[in-house]
């Protein structure tokens, strides 16, 4: 399922649904991400540099993706 059509049902009237839409997105958001961050390590950037795009330490994203 798509982001976009996630992102539909995190709008619906129930609020369990949403819930697990809300969650499947949080899963592909975070696949994605793991994505890119390799991505960017493949091309040389640094720890330094991914973790500011992140917006978090050098330490927190190396910790959660350096040892993959």
């Amino acid at each position: 399922m798509t982001l976009h059509t996630l992102a539909g049902e995190a709008d619906a009237e129930d609020p369990l649904a949403a819930l697990r839409a809300v969650r499947a997105m949080r899963r592909e958001l975070d696949l994605h991400e793991a994505g890119l961050v390799r991505r960017a390590r493949n091309l040389g950037y640094g720890w330094q540099m991914i973790a500011t795009a992140l917006g978090v330490t050098r330490q927190a994203v190396h910790k959660k993706y350096g040892r993959r």
